[in-house]
């Protein structure tokens, strides 16, 4: 029960009565005992007791969803590892994965099929050193392998590899390093892709390119060739100096008659051949042929302070090399040249067969000292003259009338002194 007392308020008691007889009268002997303490205690112990229970089913509840994240997280894992395999054995580019010291640990079938193996394990199990046995260039395994381990990974990584039957392909490579929580490299994994059609694509068009530029070169010169790639539409220069020559087959048009035209243009291929050599040994610059007629320049498209003395060399070569051409039955050759030195304009003319040529003033004197010279002879102008007399050997031929110029002083050109 409960009493108040004075100093503590309320409290619970026990009470136990007894009767008895004291001084002769019948009484009451009434015990209290303090038992709050104990009801505190027992309370104590219930509040626990709820509070032990709350606190397993809360852990067993925790223990039910943290099981459900276990399974949800482990049925995802499977199926992550279910797609990763599947990506892995079903993929069209290769994927391996190798060992720090050139071993395959696995590869796909698409690996195994562009190396021409017949299963996954059998390129395993055959390559046991990749970078001898897989790459033509041995060395490449190291150089990837070098990348990788700077940059942790390397792509588009283009090598020569053999195939099984030592056939070679060309492959374009994916790689990248594989590393635990400790940071240890533990091994390279990547991808590879056959490339060799497109390498035979690159190559085929690099030598479709090549003929196409030794086309152009052999119409073009190359700085002006490299000019029009460049997209110049409009090519245009002016030289205040250049020296022109002039060489036309002597009697062409009696032999053209004489001779069938196969003998005629096997004849003329022969003779601007030769002359060919010569102006790429002398390093001039062959505008055209015209007919029977050869015309060549010095001191363009690139400037050179020798271009007069470059032509007096190449016109006494000319007219040495003819004499050692004949016709099939013998009839020899002679030639006609004629050269002058001065401003021209150069550049490329046409849309279709465009072509190098020259204008100006010139070139019509050049032309004038080739028609209105001798055979075997090297006619050139009082201008050559000066430049070259005291190198070269001349033979005053005195004034001639030149269409379009009136009275000219010439000189035939002999030999180179000394």
């Amino acid at each position: 029960m409960k009493i108040r007392t004075i100093a503590e308020g309320t409290i619970w008691v026990s009470a136990s009565v007894h009767p008895m007889t004291l001084a002769g009268q019948q009484t009451l002997l009434t015990t209290l005992y303090d038992i709050n303490e104990a009801k505190r205690d027992r309370v104590v112990r219930k509040l626990a007791e709820k509070a032990l229970r709350r606190s397993q089913a809360q852990l067993r509840q925790q223990a039910k969803e943290l099981e459900q994240r276990v399974e949800r997280r482990t049925t995802a894992l499977v199926a992550a590892e279910e797609k990763y395999r599947k990506i892995f054995e079903d993929a069209a580019e290769g994927i391996f994965q190798t060992t720090l010291t050139g071993q395959y640990l696995n590869v796909n079938p698409a690996l195994a099929k562009m190396y021409g193996y017949d299963s996954p394990s059998d390129l395993v199990v055959s390559i046991i050193d990749i970078g001898a046995q897989v790459y033509v260039q041995p060395r490449r395994r190291e150089e990837i392998i070098a990348f990788v381990r700077q940059l942790e990974s390397v792509t588009v990584f283009e090598s020569e590899v053999y195939r099984k039957d030592g056939s070679i392909i060309w492959i374009s490579e994916n790689m990248h390093t594989v590393r635990d929580d400790a940071g240890t490299l533990l091994h390279y994994e990547g991808s590879v892709r056959d490339i060799t059609d497109r390498k035979s694509t690159e190559e085929e068009l690099r030598r479709q390119r090549l003929k196409s530029e030794r086309l152009l070169l052999n119409v073009l010169p190359q700085a002006i060739a490299e000019r029009l790639k460049r997209g110049q539409k409009i090519i245009a220069d002016s030289f205040t100096e250049a020296t022109v020559l002039f060489a036309d087959l002597v009697g062409f048009t009696e032999l053209s008659t004489s001779i069938s035209p196969n003998e005629l243009v096997e004849l003329l291929n022969s003779v601007f051949s030769k002359f060919d050599q010569l102006a790429d040994h002398h390093q001039l610059e062959k505008i055209k042929t015209i007919g029977d007629a050869y015309m060549v320049v010095a001191g363009l498209p690139i400037p050179r302070a020798d271009h007069v003395r470059a032509i007096a060399d190449i016109a006494l070569d000319m007219q040495h090399e003819i004499t050692k051409i004949r016709v099939q039955d013998g009839r020899p050759l002679s030639l006609r040249i004629g050269i002058h030195t001065g401003p021209v304009i150069a550049g490329v003319i046409g849309i279709r067969r465009f072509t190098y040529d020259l204008w100006g003033d010139t070139v019509n004197v050049a032309s004038r000292m080739e028609s209105q010279g001798e055979p075997e002879r090297i006619q050139v102008t009082d201008a050559v003259y000066n430049r070259l007399k005291n190198g070269y050997n001349f033979e005053r031929r005195g004034s001639v009338a030149i269409k379009g110029k009136g009275d000219m002083t010439t000189y035939w050109l002999l030999s180179k002194k000394g």
